[in-house]
């Protein structure tokens, strides 16, 4: 050590093993304050490839990486073929199942952000702060019209699965669904017939209701027929108003997904995530929580889910389709609903995905 506490930087090269040739690799590999994003920004393609320079340059020094990856790799192939291998060989037991807004889309529930068509687009005429406030808890407590002419769009006038949830279900029968995380609201998966036991509804439910007074507490139809109404929903108790038991901004995520989240992402042998842009935290953070020899299979129309700069300093190595050191993550791109046809068709299970999915009068075709 230098006096001051200082590393030297000569002793630690020396240590290390590096030359003044290594160390002009590192700093010509190292950002400079120009590359140097927001915490909050996304990871450029540049960033992601400069980090990764950076990355094999230690990997080599030090004996880390490549060879350590390989003891931990699981896949025969690491592509959708493989990750379907890896299920027909019965390699896995306890599937962990994370869903987004892409899952529920092709019910007739449209999502918030797509330029035009999201519901945050549409939301001009009610002079909202900002688009979000409208699931701002204290912006609710004031005024919770908005959210309840939101809720008319948001809610189905059917109830009806897609072949996605139903592929859940089909998970679940087959003995292999551990659990399934979901971000959504709308209550598919259990109309699709998985059990309440395997459902966590991270960012709650339209469900169940309660009353904001006294906490009375209200089911799903009764919600549904004052929603239609088009009056805010009243307590019939105390009057006060009744709210959906959804995660509102400024609240808590429900203590279930807290309790039971760090047991699931240990024992999870097989993480499949649907149509989800993986952007909210806690959420999103799930995909760093399972084991390193944990597959993680991305079905989406595009891949998500790369560290942003602050992730890469915290140790959260998010997923890493394109890295030279990918051993488990594989990204199947397309809509949920195909991809769960895909995977049906892979693993032999299309006739149990058409009998699940004609249960409510859908043609059998739908699921071929």
């Amino acid at each position: 050590m230098a006096e001051g506490g200082n590393i030297d930087p000569a002793s630690s090269s020396r240590r290390l093993n590096l030359s003044n040739e290594d160390l002009d690799k590192i700093e010509c590999a190292s950002p400079t304050e120009e590359d140097t994003s927001p915490i909050d920004h996304q990871a450029s393609d540049g960033d992601l490839e400069e980090m990764e320079k950076i990355r094999q340059f230690f990997a080599q020094k030090l004996n880390l990486g490549s060879a350590s990856n390989e003891s931990l790799k699981v896949l025969e192939t690491v592509d959708f073929d493989g990750v379907m291998k890896y299920i027909r060989d019965g390699c896995c037991k306890s599937v962990v199942t994370m869903a987004g807004a892409g899952m529920s889309t092709s019910a007739g529930i449209p999502d918030f952000r797509s330029p035009g068509s999201g519901l945050y687009d549409n939301l001009g005429k009610y002079d909202l702060p900002r688009p979000e406030a409208v699931f701002d808890i204290s912006f609710f407590e004031k005024n919770p019209q908005p959210f309840f002419d939101l809720a008319r769009q948001l809610y189905p006038s059917e109830l009806k699965p897609t072949i996605c949830h139903r592929f859940i279900r089909l998970l679940e029968q087959k003995g292999l669904l551990l659990r399934h995380y979901t971000q959504n609201i709308d209550t598919l998966e259990r109309a699709a017939g998985v059990s309440d036991e395997r459902i966590v509804e991270a960012h709650g439910t339209f469900h169940t209701s309660h009353c904001t007074g006294c906490r009375q507490r209200y089911d799903q139809q009764w919600m549904k027929d004052q929603i239609f109404s088009e009056d805010v929903p009243k307590c019939e108790s105390c009057g006060a108003v009744v709210k959906p038991d959804i995660v509102f901004f400024g609240e808590n995520l429900p203590s279930r997904f807290f309790r039971l989240v760090q047991d699931d992402l240990k024992k999870c042998d097989l993480l499949i995530i649907f149509g989800t842009s993986l952007a909210v935290q806690p959420f999103a953070s799930l995909v760093d929580r399972v084991p390193d020899t944990c597959p993680r299979l991305l079905v989406n129309k595009e891949k998500c889910g790369r560290p942003n700069l602050l992730m890469r300093m915290m140790g959260q190595s998010g997923l890493e389709f394109d890295s030279s050191s990918n051993y488990r993550d594989v990204a199947w791109l397309g809509t949920c609903d195909d991809g769960a046809v895909a995977m049906a068709a892979a693993l032999g299970w299309q006739e149990e995905l058409r009998r699940l999915q004609g249960e409510d009068g859908a043609r059998p075709e739908e699921a071929a």
